[in-house]
């Protein structure tokens, strides 16, 4: 099973990158970090700089075939530079309508938005995004993990890094496929 991480050059929240990066890893998976380029990404600890992390493949050039499921990390830069990327957007979307699971945390969904991929969907975030998806026609919540089944595939979301050991069970259950479909 091959999980695609979608992260922009700068700015993705590091443990929002590496916790769901060894859920996989832990499954049999195998993570594999896109880009809107090559050559490495640099991880952030809040405001602080954090590791830094090489690119697998740059999303331009992936297949939504390619890859069983999509988690995007959050971060408030990452998904601010990512719904300002054409091909970023377009892999997004196509993945959302592929009927695979999608999974995202904190400010990932401002992504989705981009991609109109939460029409009628119920997704949680950081709470500062209520009112952007309650405004792309999303039902926004406020827990620490949701999995809506009301699209083509999963879609899981989740609120901030502390949500994460509920966010790691939501993803291991979609990529086990015991998520009820």
């Amino acid at each position: 099973m091959q999980v695609a991480f979608l992260v922009a050059p700068e700015g993705v929240e590091q443990v929002e990158l590496t916790d769901p990066w060894e859920t996989v890893l832990e499954t049999g998976g195998t993570p594999k970090l896109l880009s809107t380029g090559g050559g490495q990404v640099q991880a952030f600890n809040h405001l602080d700089r954090g590791d830094t992390f090489a690119v697998d493949g740059e999303v331009g050039k992936a297949s939504v075939e390619e890859y069983d499921a999509l988690v995007l990390p959050g971060g408030v830069a990452n998904p601010d530079l990512l719904r300002s990327d054409e091909q970023a957007v377009a892999f997004v979307r196509d993945f959302c309508a592929s009927g695979k699971p999608v999974a995202v945390i904190c400010h990932g969904p401002w992504t989705l938005i981009e991609a109109d991929s939460v029409r009628g969907r119920t997704l949680t975030s950081w709470p500062s995004l209520a009112t952007d998806l309650r405004n792309a026609g999303a039902n926004w919540v406020d827990r620490p993990v949701v999995v809506d089944e009301a699209g083509p595939g999963p879609l899981i979301s989740s609120r901030k890094p502390d949500d994460l050991p509920a966010f790691r069970e939501a993803l291991v259950r979609a990529l086990s496929g015991s998520n009820g479909r």
